[in-house]
């Protein structure tokens, strides 16, 4: 019997309960062992934080079972588009839950894979324009040499980035007015930025902070990953296509594990583990380039979702209001097209 995600009760107070949120990157599923389904995160969205809309991104959830394979990932984003025809309903308040949708398809399929994208497009309402909900595509491209470090239900290689058929199919996202979400590790930031200087036109959202390893053969080697992640990342934000996600620093991969001294609130142990890396995508990039994301459920097991977020204002206390306002829903808000949201 599968069970829902793990819940604890938070027993921190909500911070800056004002602050408008749209939480950048989501995932709904139903895994052997694991759900978390609408209710699951219409749940943590009420749990006091002011989140007017989130941004659902692909996890392999709700394929479809029948007909041509390359169509099955169809099936997700017409899920999440139910799921956000029920928040628009009005009938569960305010919230606007996957207002943007981030879906999967294989772009190795190279332009064969225009058809895959326009069926995304048809499956969420149609055009943006005529107020469908899809933005974009997340082919994950994580790959190391440790097996352990992979995804099975990701093939990947090391210069998927590269390779031709890849590239012709990555040609029709910006075409058809898509984004791209990269999901890589730290040490393939240079092979997107390549990447993104060769398509300049095409916007581009690094995910998890740019995939911080700190497990298998990287334990122990925090201040060497660091340095070249931040070399990599200070180069990758030359390219003005390319936004960053600010999260996901509460996967397991990443090392990050907390030891929270007796009396400490949670997410003031959260935030000095996480400021070093969010500081320099900041500074890296700018709060208009940069957007706080929950990666919930993924992230669920370091932290509930008031300490996530609570985290993230604790890290930019004493930012400026404006400041605020991008981290927190204004750059989510440009990049996702979902003007007035916040």
């Amino acid at each position: 019997m599968r069970q829902p995600a793990e819940r604890t009760l938070s027993k921190e107070d909500v911070l800056e309960p004002d602050q408008p949120v749209v939480d950048a990157h989501h995932h709904l599923y139903d895994r052997p062992g694991l759900r978390y389904l609408f209710d699951d995160l219409l749940a943590d969205l009420r749990s006091g934080h002011d989140v007017r809309a989130t941004v659902y991104v692909q996890a392999l959830a709700m394929l479809r079972q029948d007909g041509d394979e390359r169509f099955k990932p169809v099936g997700e984003t017409e899920f999440a588009n139910g799921v956000a025809a029920m928040c628009a309903s009005g009938t569960y308040g305010p919230v606007r839950a996957c207002a943007a949708i981030i879906g999967a398809a294989d772009l190795c399929l190279g332009h064969a894979v225009r058809p895959v994208l326009e069926a995304h497009i048809a499956a969420a309402g149609g055009p943006v324009e005529s107020g469908g909900r899809f933005r974009g595509i997340r082919h994950v491209a994580a790959w190391d040499p440790d097996p352990a470090l992979l995804n099975p239900a990701y093939p990947t290689s090391e210069d998927l980035l590269e390779q031709a058929e890849f590239r012709a199919g990555f040609s029709h996202v910006a075409r058809l007015g898509l984004s791209f979400d990269a999901w890589l590790y730290f040490h393939q930031i240079p092979r997107l930025t390549a990447l993104a200087r060769a398509f300049p036109d095409t916007r581009i959202v690094l995910n998890h902070c740019g995939g911080i390893l700190g497990r298998g053969r990287y334990a122990g080697k925090r201040d060497e990953v660091f340095r070249q992640w931040r070399a990599a990342l200070r180069d990758l934000a030359l390219c003005p296509n390319v936004m960053v996600k600010l999260g996901g620093l509460g996967m397991p991969q990443t090392g990050l594990g907390r030891s929270r001294p007796d009396g400490v609130p949670l997410s003031a142990e959260l935030a000095r583990s996480w400021r070093p890396w969010m500081e320099e995508c900041i500074n890296a990039f700018g709060t208009s380039r940069c957007m706080f994301e929950s990666n919930f459920p993924a992230d669920r097991a370091d932290h509930d979702y008031v300490e996530g977020w609570n985290a993230f204002k604790r890290l930019v206390m004493d930012a400026s209001p404006a400041e605020k306002a991008d981290l927190f829903w204004r750059s989510a808000c440009a990049c996702y097209r979902l003007p007035g949201l916040a």
